[in-house]
């Protein structure tokens, strides 16, 4: 597909089509990158989007326990001498 390179204020830009939009599922914010001569545009993704469905499917397998399990302990200090 070719496209024209068009004045947009003082800067270019490039129409793209409805059909490659919707392809490519763009919103209305992208991701650019460079690649030697070559231009990425990428769909912005949300950050920790899917986090919510990964912490249920831990939950499901018993895998959502503390890794440090023992630092939660209480030591004497924290018993006799700690004050809120």
């Amino acid at each position: 597909m070719k496209a024209n390179i068009v004045r947009i204020g003082n800067s270019k830009g490039i129409r793209l089509p409805k059909s490659v939009l919707e392809q490519c599922h763009l919103q209305d914010s992208v991701e650019l990158a460079v690649e030697g001569n070559t231009l990425i545009i990428r769909p912005v993704h949300a950050p920790r989007s899917g986090w919510a469905e990964a912490f249920s499917t831990m939950a499901r397998q018993g895998d959502d326990g503390f890794l440090d399990a023992d630092a939660g302990l209480s030591t004497e200090w924290d018993k006799s001498e700690w004050r809120w």
